[in-house]
């Protein structure tokens, strides 16, 4: 054995994931679990997942894990917008008097209102509430988090708001993956049409997006109050001969969404909340990542993602948080698919699977989401006899301790 191995354990029950199907139902009984379990990891990798007794035989170096405690892989939440300024509490309030979505967005409120906080937040400013929030959530087991800009919907504003997500990511035990939004809203200030903002977009940052590195990842709300189906196509097509990935804001609040990330070749489309039987057989038959976003639906008011249908029809269903100060400002992962399980009656297996290698496929990342050799060693660990209670309380369980890449960064 290597002396830079350490063994992590043990362990009550290790919930591996291996062996699990990337897409369609999955059954409790198909869990792979290891009783008793201990965790080899070198260099951030997970090397074996075994008997505990067995691999301390050889190891010289044990973080010993005292009690009774569960481990699953870290928690990837594959849609957030962490980096933004100020607050959107009116819009809670005015919602719940009885104003819809858009009826807030065209009194002035919505993301238009965040933008206008947002490009008055310091770059300085974001950075530190990013770092704040993804801490939360890597302190909520969460380890890996997409970030997306799309509150500053110019060229400047949106590298203001893309360097401080990759200047955070810097300061932070979390991995944070970028995703450039700036096809949120058409901006007020912009003196063209649609299609005009995107074309500039798509010409004047596209190519600084590549030259800086700040992301790889193309989004766009496709929306009445956001753009059509036909330009944001067009859109997107242009970012993949560029060699962006692309994921796409579908179905919130009327179809068309999801067809055009099927056509496009989408690696995901999130949202669904208004899917039919034809979206979701498209999804199903596609390689396109069907994202739930449980928290907007409950910070809205309106219905979840069908995702027992999207399952039984064959599609992959991720499950994330939409952390945003508008339609989802609790950003509580856990539990929010926790709830969404018990509507949609998904197993354990399925939620948790649309919280880890599922999700983490929807980000092009194959290296995390199973406790399997070759793995990161991202780990959530829970105070419990079984795993079935860490959803069994609906987001009251926390993780009493946080593995990011085999170094305890978290410990309650």
């Amino acid at each position: 054995m290597s002396a830079n191995q350490l063994l992590i354990g043990p362990f009550k029950q290790a919930i591996t994931l291996s062996g699990l199907k990337s897409k369609g139902p999955i059954k409790d009984e198909e869990i792979h679990r290891i009783d008793h379990a201990g965790i080899l990891v070198e260099n951030g990798v997970i090397q074996q997942v075994a008997d505990f007794e067995n691999l301390a035989k050889s190891v010289k170096q044990i973080h010993e894990i005292q009690g009774s405690h569960v481990c699953i892989p870290g928690l990837v939440d594959s849609h957030t917008h962490i980096c933004f300024g100020g607050t959107r509490a009116r819009d809670y309030a005015a919602r719940n008097n009885g104003k819809t979505y858009l009826e807030i967005a065209k009194e002035g409120g919505g993301i238009w209102d965040t933008v206008g906080k947002t490009r008055a937040t310091t770059e300085e400013e974001l950075v530190k509430n990013t770092i704040e929030r993804a801490n939360r959530h890597l302190n909520e087991g969460v380890t890996t988090i997409e970030v997306k800009s799309g509150y500053g919907l110019s060229v400047d504003e949106e590298l203001k708001m893309l360097r401080a997500i990759r200047k955070a990511s810097a300061s932070t035990s979390s991995d944070l993956i970028s995703t450039c939004l700036a096809a949120h809203i058409l901006p007020k200030d912009f003196d063209g049409d649609h299609k005009t903002y995107l074309d500039h977009i798509s010409t004047a940052l596209f190519p600084i997006l590549q030259k800086e590195q700040l992301a790889n990842r193309i989004d766009a709300f496709i929306e009445e109050e956001a753009f059509s189906s036909k330009i944001s196509t067009e859109y997107f097509q242009k970012a993949k001969k560029l060699g962006f990935d692309i994921t796409v804001h579908a179905d919130q609040f009327s179809v068309g969404g999801s067809e055009v990330a099927v056509n496009v070749g989408a690696v995901s489309a999130d949202h669904l909340e208004a899917s039919g039987v034809r979206e979701i057989e498209l999804l199903a038959k596609s390689d396109t990542i069907a994202t739930a976003l449980p928290g907007a639906s409950m910070g809205l008011g309106v219905t979840f993602t069908p995702g027992r249908k999207i399952l039984d029809a064959g599609g992959s269903l991720a499950i994330a948080s939409d952390w945003n100060p508008g339609s989802a400002p609790m950003g509580d992962l856990l539990m929010q698919a926790a709830v969404l399980g018990s509507y949609e009656k998904l197993s354990n297996a399925e939620v948790l699977s649309g919280l880890t290698f599922r999700a983490a496929a929807a980000l092009r990342l194959s290296d995390r989401g199973k406790l399997e050799t070759g793995m990161k060693a991202d780990l959530a660990i829970f105070e419990t006899d079984h795993y079935n209670e860490i959803f069994y309380h609906q987001g009251k369980l926390k993780p009493s301790m946080v593995f990011k890449d085999g170094k305890l960064a978290f410990r309650s």
